[in-house]
């Protein structure tokens, strides 16, 4: 018969057996993770190269591509309507982008001077305007057209109505003016879009350096006569070769 001292022998056998067989199945547990991890790691190095040598060749062939469709400046031709909103948001960047250069002093010339006689025009009109004002009403103190008067002349009762239609003519002049220069303005404006399109519009047109007005006779039949000396005539013939 077995002692208590037996059975608590073999049971702490029996518990060293079950962590040595626990201790070995961890450790290979953890040798095949890391077996796993190192796989993977692997696995990760492969496809960030396999990654790194498909960007390459997308960069290299964006370069390439960028080398093929590189702008010819030869055989270039402007967009009819880019230049034409060019030329609406920013006047003579129309011409800019035909390449048209020589243009722009033209434009912006003529730009300043409408802008020039609109100032102008306008600041004459005011003055006059207000001495036209001052002279048409009954107060003394109120005596700006007196600047405008050469040295020595004096506007009195006798000579008050002449002074009064030449400041009302001078001040519907300047009125006028003012009011065309702002026209010529939109103008200019306008013509310099127009221009733009139709430059970009005709940089496709190709005429030949063989370009040639031929006159020569010819005889011209009809058809409306039975009679075939009444339904020929002799004339001249105009031909333009382009």
């Amino acid at each position: 018969m077995k002692t208590l001292k037996d059975i608590i022998r073999y049971a702490l056998i029996a518990c060293m057996l079950l962590v040595t067989e626990t201790a070995t199945a961890q450790i290979v547990v953890e040798d095949s993770t890391a077996a796993k991890s190192e796989e993977l790691f692997l696995i990760g190095d492969s496809l960030i190269e396999v990654n790194d040598s498909v960007m390459e060749g997308r960069l290299m062939a964006d370069t390439i591509e960028f080398k093929r469709t590189k702008r010819d400046w030869n055989t270039w031709r402007p967009n009819p309507k880019h230049a034409m909103w060019l030329g609406i948001v920013i006047p003579g960047a129309g011409q800019i982008y035909n390449h048209k250069y020589w243009k722009l002093p033209i434009i912006y010339g003529g730009f300043v001077g409408c802008i020039y006689a609109w100032r102008w025009n306008g600041m004459m009109y005011k003055d006059y305007s207000q001495a036209y004002m001052d002279i048409m009403d009954d107060d003394p103190n109120t005596k700006s057209y007196e600047q405008f008067l050469h040295l020595g002349n004096v506007i009195n009762d006798s000579n008050k109505s002449t002074w009064e239609n030449k400041f009302k003519r001078r001040k519907d002049f300047y009125r006028r003016y003012r009011d065309l220069s702002i026209f010529v303005l939109i103008g200019v404006y306008a013509l310099s879009v127009i221009d733009a399109y139709v430059d970009a519009s005709l940089s496709e047109f190709d005429i030949s350096d063989d370009l040639s007005l031929r006159v020569q006779p010819a005889v011209i039949n009809s058809q409306t006569s039975a009679n075939p000396f009444k339904s020929a005539a002799v004339g001249m013939q105009c031909s333009l070769k382009f």
